[in-house]
């Protein structure tokens, strides 16, 4: 099975790097930019016009190796759908934005409904077919709470959490990208490794070759952008697999950087409409270190090392919890 994984993976990488460049040229070709947000500092109006629904790459580039060599058993095929409708919602938003020709999408509201319709089906499918408990195992401690009813709620955040992290991370090339790959590797690890659930193994593969793929256009400057497409679909699969390792509380240590983008805008907001005062410069905490006059590589650079301190001492927690 190792050598399956490793092969979906790298046809996954190798897929997107193959569609990538005839994806961009489509693109181009029917104009379907990024319109930039006026509140972002001012270095990113040059990146108005640049391609974006790269998630559609990405997620083309998971399907294929997954579909051919995967065995399909209840928990992958659970993370495979629900990245798969948060893809969906992305690429909704996505296209509201480029037919509107404007930076707003989608209404907070028909988000949320649409988000919640993913959890409570990703809650079925993990009770009625992975076999899954309504615990919730903190994995840190070492006990567990019965939510009964409230499990469904707890999915729910953990979904909306996921994609509004990824999200809100996207804001420089390659960033989301690259602790997507990172948060990803982790998972992968920790379903082969420890608690031999391959096939899920598998489909983290496909995920991380594709990030990575996506990477080599998608790296400062980028020549593509993911969009709502990936982000949404790639926080909607770290999600799921929250759910199907039972690591929902884990989560907020493994996905340590996009509970940090998170948090800092969160805590802005609230600072300004309580004290009217700004505690960073610009949220999410990204910008604030852009309008710092750290470069954009330096940044990208040290928040992927982030990620990796952060998925590294959620990956060691997991080993200990389960041995």
């Amino acid at each position: 099975m190792l050598g399956e994984i490793l092969i979906a993976g790298m046809a996954s990488l190798l897929i997107c790097i193959f569609l990538g460049p005839r994806f961009i040229e489509f693109l181009r070709a029917r104009e379907f930019g990024q319109h930039i947000r006026e509140e972002v500092p001012e270095g990113h109006a040059g990146k108005a016009g640049t391609p974006t629904m790269g998630g559609l790459v990405i997620f083309l580039a998971v399907s294929i190796p997954f579909l051919i060599l995967g065995e399909y058993d209840a928990a992958s095929l659970a993370v495979f759908g629900t990245a798969m409708a948060s893809a969906g919602l992305g690429f909704l938003d996505d296209w509201s934005k480029i037919s509107k020709k404007r930076s707003l999408g989608l209404s907070g509201r028909w988000k949320i409904a649409a988000q919640a319709a993913i959890a409570l089906g990703l809650w079925w499918v993990a009770t009625r077919y992975v076999g899954l408990d309504e615990q919730l195992n903190t994995r840190i401690f070492d006990f567990t709470v019965d939510l009964g009813i409230l499990y469904p709620v707890l999915i729910f955040l953990v979904l909306a959490g996921a994609t509004n992290g990824v999200n809100l991370t996207d804001g420089l090339d390659g960033l989301a990208a690259g602790c997507g790959a990172i948060v990803l590797f982790a998972y992968t690890a920790m379903t082969f490794l420890t608690s031999g659930q391959e096939d899920v193994a598998l489909i983290c593969a496909c995920l991380v070759g594709a990030c990575v793929g996506f990477l080599w256009f998608n790296s400062f400057p980028a020549a593509i952008f993911m969009g709502d497409t990936g982000a949404l679909g790639l926080g909607g699969a770290i999600a799921a697999l929250a759910v199907v390792t039972k690591t929902e509380i884990l989560l907020l240590i493994l996905g340590g950087i996009f509970v940090v983008e998170a948090l800092s805008v969160a805590i802005q907001v609230f600072a300004f409409q309580r004290f009217r005062k700004r505690v960073f410069l610009m949220a999410p905490v990204h910008h604030h270190f852009e309008l710092l006059a750290w470069s954009e590589t330096k940044i990208i650079l040290r928040f992927w090392i982030v990620a990796a301190i952060c998925s590294a001492i959620g990956f060691t927690l997991y080993q200990q919890s389960v041995t």
